[in-house]
């Protein structure tokens, strides 16, 4: 079990407790009850993390290769194992049952009874029955439930998203339970006989993402689909819903949205268009016949969207059996769709006998973009959206438009990224796509000077800075929202040269010092880090400031979400809306969607981290747990609680707020949050000379204890110093995301120094 929980919403709480019956002479069983906790406290930790499962009656730990074997044995483990007589003997568990009342408003919850699971056995039978008639018939067509092979996952690129074969989940099949199967085998079937097959088929296609083993059940007491990221991980428990109810999520809930999304393409649309399937690599169209290149293509090693698609495709291809559109176009062999062309970063497959690596993504999408020149006119526009927070990534797609022969001719980062979807929560995603308009680079374009080059992407940067700080572009958005406007400055030329002749190329080492060894793109985040850091401390003196202090400022400046202005996002803000407390991630991930928390604090890829603190010298190997941590590509920076010893010596001891405690929404150092003070059982001596982010630590450390006494000897001694302790606390403050607890220990320390 991931949670106990079943709901946890303001003014409703209810949850299972275990209840571990020893009976004697017999093996312990395992029995639970529905009850409304008074406090979080009562209700049971979950009994399995990162694959490790823990046993209710004698606590001992199940690796994960035991976890995965068993569970693999049963296909992954989501239909409930029967003996001869029906009862249920093994496999999945039904916990409990939701239901609702006409006359009685809400959800409400009871405990399993055996006639919830004879439903289940008879679904199995009638599951049965249908395989059989199919073998009986000479297995003549495709067999009714997919059988169709599930991604193998794995290796590096965007294989990483998939975890469900190492669960024996081997089949498209195995991730529906019985009754789910017979479910949709009905409606496949129905389906084939109406007017409008293939619109109909959209509707029910749309409505198996919410009706398969992999759906988790909210504590806001909602579904939530197969794809909440772009990934099949597995899950520990999930929910079957029920087909008929009159909500989005049902049957008659994709057909509104269907017909909804219909009657707006009808409403709003007088011309007809057309939709080929063809390779981006050739394309179809005659040369210069376009006046608009408009794509969206994959961004690098992101999504398999190819091998996420086969969710759907294998049930579409069971409802439109005459469609001459459910088949491989360009390998009639292949039984999924089509992936041998695909663009995209994925070492588990292979072009050309080759895996799809960094060389493979470049030279393709030099391919692609090449096409779309050919066919655009001369005074055509082209517009590629990307919306990567790699820089590998990016590195790979700029290099493709530079080949092709485009030049960059302007860059907006538009909201496009919805700010409630998992991905976003406390993390670095971004909130906006890149749409970088392109246009055909001149034959007479010439070769460009590196001193010129530089001097006018660094004016670029240093204005196009300023007006995201304006229009409240943050973070990682701002970051690669510059890239475009120095790109305008690099892309107008055949190439750009030193004095020397050395051509500067796009990317390089940026550990070097010389421009053609260092390459484009180092210059252009250096000139962003100093530029962001000048805005963060309000100074341009930021050389001022120790190397610890402008390495947390940067990256908590990174990390900053772009707020969209939305109806949704004012009701969150205000507190109308619960938090999903259970968008956090399985506990056994896909790679390609990590959380942005791992063990406490706040953290950034590794990747990004690096570009934007080594421009200014930032040496982080001297900040390694001290400030940072570092583990599997993920930089961590250290929640200031973890720096107690640190900071005061071992003599002394504090009682703070762990951070894993989260205030209500809203709350400002309500009673929750206010220590009772312990008493101190030495001086206490720190280990190091202490720098200004060490004393901002400190006074953040002593005013979540309470110690007042010393917290304001600390800030009349940083006081007469100067202003730089201020002007850090409060810089930092700004940069936290809301409701962060150190926020609130730093929005504290303002209104005492207000107050000094």
């Amino acid at each position: 079990m991931r949670s106990f929980w079943l709901c946890k919403k303001a003014g409703k709480k209810v949850a299972l407790r275990p209840l571990v019956e020893r009976p004697e002479g017999r093996p312990p069983q395992v029995n639970f009850e529905i009850f409304i906790p008074k406090q979080d406290r009562e209700v049971s930790a979950g009994t399995v993390f990162r694959a490790k499962a823990k046993c209710l009656a004698c606590g001992a730990v199940l690796p994960p290769e035991r976890v995965r074997a068993q569970l693999a044995a049963q296909q992954g483990g989501a239909d409930v194992i029967f003996d001869d007589q029906g009862r249920r003997a093994g496999g999945a568990r039904l916990l409990a049952v939701v239901t609702v009342r006409e006359d009685i408003q809400g959800r409400h919850y009871r405990l399993p009874t055996e006639a919830d699971y004879l439903a289940v056995w008879r679904a199995q039978q009638r599951l049965r029955g249908i395989l059989e008639d199919w073998e009986r018939g000479g297995r003549q067509g495709l067999c009714p439930v997919p059988n169709e092979p599930t991604p193998a996952g794995g290796g590096s690129g965007a294989g990483r998203a998939f975890s469900v074969q190492k669960y024996g989940m081997l089949q498209w099949g195995d991730l529906f339970t019985a009754r789910q199967k017979v479910a949709i085998l009905i409606f496949t079937k129905k389906i084939r006989h109406l007017r409008s097959s293939e619109l109909n088929a959209i509707a029910v296609s749309r409505f198996i993402d919410d009706y398969s083993s992999l759906c988790r059940w909210m504590l806001r007491e909602t579904p939530a689909p197969t794809f909440t990221r772009q990934a099949l991980p597995i899950l520990w428990d999930f929910c079957e819903t029920w087909p008929f109810d009159e909500v989005s999520w049902s049957l008659p809930g994709s057909f509104t949205w269907v017909e909804k999304a219909v009657e707006s393409v009808v409403n709003r649309n007088s011309e007809q268009g057309q939709v080929l399937i063809a390779d981006a690599c050739n394309h179809p169209l005659p040369n210069e016949s376009a006046l608009c290149f408009f794509t969206d293509p994959p961004y690098y090693d992101a999504v398999p969207y190819a091998d996420l698609s086969d969710f759907f495709f294998v049930w579409l291809k069971r409802m439109l059996l005459k469609n001459n559109l459910m088949c491989d176009p360009f390998d009639e062999k292949n039984i999924l769709t089509p992936k041998s062309l695909e663009i995209v970063q994925d070492e588990v497959k292979e072009f050309d006998h080759l895996p799809k690596g960094l060389k493979f993504f470049e030279e393709r999408m030099a391919f692609a973009f090449k096409e779309g020149r050919r066919i655009l006119r001369d005074d055509g526009v082209g517009c590629i959206v990307f919306a990567h927070k790699s820089t590998e990534g990016w590195e790979a797609l700029l290099s493709g438009i530079i080949l092709a022969g485009w030049e960059i001719t302007a860059s907006w980062p538009i909201h496009t990224e919805r700010a409630q979807r998992p991905r976003a929560q406390e993390s670095a995603a971004l909130a906006t796509s890149i749409h970088l308009v392109c246009r055909p680079r001149s034959p007479e374009a010439g070769v460009g000077d590196w001193a010129e080059v530089k001097a006018e992407m660094e004016e670029r940067v240093r204005a196009w800075m300023e007006r995201l700080q304006k229009e409240g572009i943050r973070g990682a958005d701002a970051l690669f929202a510059c890239i475009g406007p120095a790109m305008e400055v690099y892309s107008r030329f055949d190439r750009v040269e030193t004095p020397a002749g050395h051509p500067v190329p796009l990317g390089g080492d940026p550990e070097a010092l010389e421009p053609h060894r260092r390459g484009f793109l180092a210059y252009v985040f250096e000139a962003v880090s100093r530029e962001a850091l000048g805005q963060v401390l309000g100074t341009a003196d930021t050389e001022g400031f120790e190397e610890d202090a402008r390495l947390t400022a940067l990256f908590l400046w990174t990390l900053q979400v772009t707020r969209i202005n939305s109806d949704n996002n004012r009701q969150k803000a205000e507190g109308e809306i619960e938090e999903d407390e259970d968008l956090e991630e399985p506990e056994e991930e896909s790679e390609a969607a990590k959380p942005a928390k791992t063990k406490g604090g706040l953290a950034l890829p590794f990747d990004t981290f690096i570009r934007i603190t080594r421009p200014l010298g930032i040496h982080y190997q001297n900040w390694e747990g001290r400030i940072i941590g570092i583990h599997k590509g993920i930089v961590r920076l250290l929640p200031v609680s973890e720096r107690q010893e640190e900071l005061f010596g071992e003599s002394l001891e504090l009682q703070v707020v762990q951070l894993k405690s989260r205030p209500k929404q809203g709350l400002l150092f309500g009673e929750e949050l206010q220590p009772k003070p312990t008493p101190l059982k030495g001086t206490g001596k720190a280990k190091k000379q202490l720098t200004t982010l060490d004393r901002v630590h400190q006074a953040m450390l002593l005013y979540a204890a309470g110690r007042t006494t010393p917290l304001k000897g600390l800030l009349e001694e940083e006081g007469r110093k100067g202003k730089r302790f201020e002007r850090l606390a409060f810089a930092l403050m700004a940069l936290y995301p809301p409701n962060n607890l150190e926020r609130k220990w730093l929005e504290g320390l303002q209104a005492m120094i207000k107050t000094r």
